[in-house]
């Protein structure tokens, strides 16, 4: 009976070096007489908005490529280490999440300039908050008086993500 124990727990330990072992990315040995590929983390490094005619809009700078962004409505805004509420005016809410992506160099240091937590007063839009920048995922928050009926496109040179959100055209 030992044996047969320790013959599970050796087919254990395989089984997990195996496993973990093929969730490490490999690296691959550059060519002789090429530079070595360094992949970087995009860089948030600001976020604006500003009001139109007929609509408000948010603009998330991003240094480096654009990686892949989420938007999505949530019911509240909470940051994300804490899990506490982000005190903002607003009925309806939507998270901004970008990943991979960091706020923050390798070593620490903040490059993320824009605001963390403001109040906004556009027709639509009431506030934005920087609601986490962990493990590789930066989110924003937006608070909104009404729902928002939105859309989203990049910009290039430099990297920048878009959020249009109408309204009544108060121009007229």
């Amino acid at each position: 009976m030992q044996h047969r124990s320790r013959r599970t727990a050796i087919a254990a330990a395989l089984t997990l070096t195996a496993t973990t072992g093929a969730v490490v990315p490999a690296v691959a040995a550059p060519q002789a007489g090429a530079s070595p590929q360094v992949h970087t983390t995009a860089l948030v490094v600001n976020a604006r908005w500003s009001g139109h005619c007929a609509y408000d809009r948010v603009v998330i700078d991003v240094r480096g490529t654009m990686p892949p962004v989420t938007v999505k409505p949530v019911k509240k805004l909470r940051y994300d280490a804490s899990g506490q509420r982000v005190p903002l005016p607003g009925r309806h809410f939507l998270q901004i999440r970008l990943s991979p992506a960091a706020a923050h160099t390798q070593s620490g240091r903040p490059v993320y300039k824009g605001p963390r937590l403001v109040k906004i007063h556009l027709p639509q839009l009431r506030g934005l908050a920087l609601t986490g920048d962990f493990e590789g995922v930066v989110t924003f928050g937006l608070a909104f008086r009404h729902n928002p009926h939105y859309t989203v496109h990049t910009l290039h040179s430099p990297e920048r993500f878009v959020l249009d959100v109408r309204h009544a055209d108060v121009c007229r």
